[in-house]
C-alpha cells in the first residue's frame, strides 16, 4: 500500500485561497504578515501535516540558504556562558528571527576542516572577537558578505563601540581621587599567551587587533593627565575571562606586600573585576577604602551585588541588532561606532 502523498506548500494555498508567497513568509517572514493571518496559516498546515517550505528545495532554487554563520572567537559553551557574548547572540538572533533566517554557530578556535558542511552554505557572516587563528576565516567563502564586531578584517564592515574615550572617561573619574598605587588588568593583551605580570619582554597586540589595546590606551590618557607616568603603572594580562582563569593572577596582586599592593586596580572586564572584589573580601579588604575597583561591559552582576562596580556600560544586544541588519541588508554596511556609558557606583565612587 503506497504512503499517503506528502502535501505542498501550493496544495496548502489552494486549501487555504492564500498565495505560495503568503505560505512562505507565514514560516519565514512572519513580519510581512499580520499575526491573525499567519496564526490561520501555521494552524491549517498542523492540521494538514505540513511542516514547511523545503530549504533544501529552496536553497537550489534561489541560491540562498536563510542561514547566517556567527563565527565566535572562543569556545561555544565559553561564549553562551558569558553575559556579553550571550547579550550579542541574543542581539542577532532577535534580528534572525524576525526575518526567517537561521542561526549557525561556529567556534574560531577550530581549524577550517572542523566546520559543519553548511558552514559554506550560510548567506553571510558575523565575525565577533580577536581570533586566535585566521585559518577558519580564510576557509569561507570569499564572495559572502562579512561583518566583523570588536575586530577588524580589511575594508569589511564593523560594529565597535568607542573602547578608547569610555576606557579615558573611567580612568579620569577614578583618578580624581589620588591613587598611590594604580594598576591595569587587561584581557589578552599580549600577542604570545601570558597569564600573569606583563614584562618589557611581552610583545603588545595593536589597537587594530583587540579591543583591550584601545582601552589601554585610553587608560593611558588619563595617566598622563594626571601626572602619571604609564610606563611606570604594573600591568597584568587574563588569557581568558572566567573566574578561574583570572583568580591565580588577582591573588598574586593581592597578596603583594601591602606597600606594594595596588590601591586601584582599572579592570578590562567587569568579570575581572568581580573575581578582584570577591578575592578581595576574602582577604578582609575593604572597597572602595582600602582598594577601589573599575570593571568594563556593564553586566547585570555588577549592578546587583554591593558593593556596585564602577564601570562602563555597553549595549551588546543592540551591537548585535545592528550587525544582524547589516549582514541582511538591512542597514548600511559600514563602520558603526556605539557609544557608552559610564556607571558610577561604590566600587569606585
Amino acid at each position: 500500500m503506497s504512503s499517503p502523498r506528502r502535501i505542498t506548500l501550493k496544495d496548502l494555498a489552494a486549501e487555504l485561497g492564500v498565495s505560495t508567497a503568503s505560505i512562505s513568509n507565514a514560516f519565514n517572514r512572519p513580519d510581512q504578515l499580520s499575526p491573525k493571518l499567519r496564526e490561520r496559516i501555521l494552524s491549517e498546515a498542523r492540521r494538514l501535516g505540513y511542516t514547511g517550505p523545503d530549504a533544501k528545495a529552496r536553497s537550489l532554487r534561489t541560491g540562498r540558504s536563510r542561514i547566517i554563520a556567527v563565527v565566535l572567537a572562543e569556545s561555544l559553551t565559553y561564549s553562551l556562558n558569558d553575559a556579553v557574548s550571550s547579550e550579542l547572540l541574543s542581539g542577532i538572533a532577535e534580528v534572525l528571527d524576525a526575518h526567517g533566517h537561521t542561526l549557525l554557530l561556529l567556534s574560531g578556535r577550530q581549524h577550517a576542516s572542523q566546520a559543519p558542511g553548511s558552514a559554506n552554505m550560510a548567506d553571510g557572516y558575523i565575525v565577533y572577537g580577536l581570533m586566535p587563528s585566521l585559518m577558519l576565516l580564510s576557509g569561507l567563502p570569499a564572495q559572502s558578505p562579512l561583518v566583523a564586531v570588536d575586530f577588524n578584517i580589511d575594508d569589511r564592515p564593523t560594529v565597535h563601540i568607542d573602547n578608547e574615550p569610555a576606557s579615558y572617561a573611567i580612568a579620569r573619574h577614578a583618578l580624581r581621587t589620588p591613587s598611590r598605587r594604580p594598576a591595569v588588568i587587561n584581557l589578552r593583551l599580549t600577542r604570545q599567551p601570558c597569564n600573569g605580570r606583563i614584562t618589557e619582554e611581552h610583545e603588545l597586540l595593536s589597537a587594530e587587533q583587540t579591543i583591550t589595546r584601545s582601552r589601554l590606551i585610553g587608560f593611558h590618557r588619563a595617566f598622563e593627565e594626571h601626572g602619571i607616568d604609564p610606563a611606570q603603572v604594573p600591568m597584568w594580562n587574563i588569557e581568558e575571562n572566567t573566574f578561574e582563569v583570572s583568580a591565580p593572577v588577582i591573588e598574586e596582586i593581592l597578596d603583594l606586600p601591602e606597600d606594594e599592593r595596588p590601591d586601584l586596580l582599572l579592570c578590562m572586564s567587569d568579570r575581572i573585576a568581580l573575581t578582584a572584589l570577591t578575592l578581595a573580601e576574602r582577604r578582609g579588604l575593604r572597597v572602595p577604602q582600602d582598594l577601589r575597583l573599575t570593571g568594563f561591559d556593564g553586566i547585570a552582576e555588577g549592578q546587583y551585588r554591593p558593593p556596585r562596580l564602577t564601570t562602563v556600560r555597553q549595549d551588546s544586544v543592540e551591537k548585535g541588532r545592528i550587525a544582524a541588519k547589516m549582514i541582511l541588508g538591512l542597514a548600511p554596511r559600514e563602520r558603526k561606532l556605539l557609544t557608552t556609558e559610564l556607571l558610577i557606583g561604590e566600587s569606585c565612587p
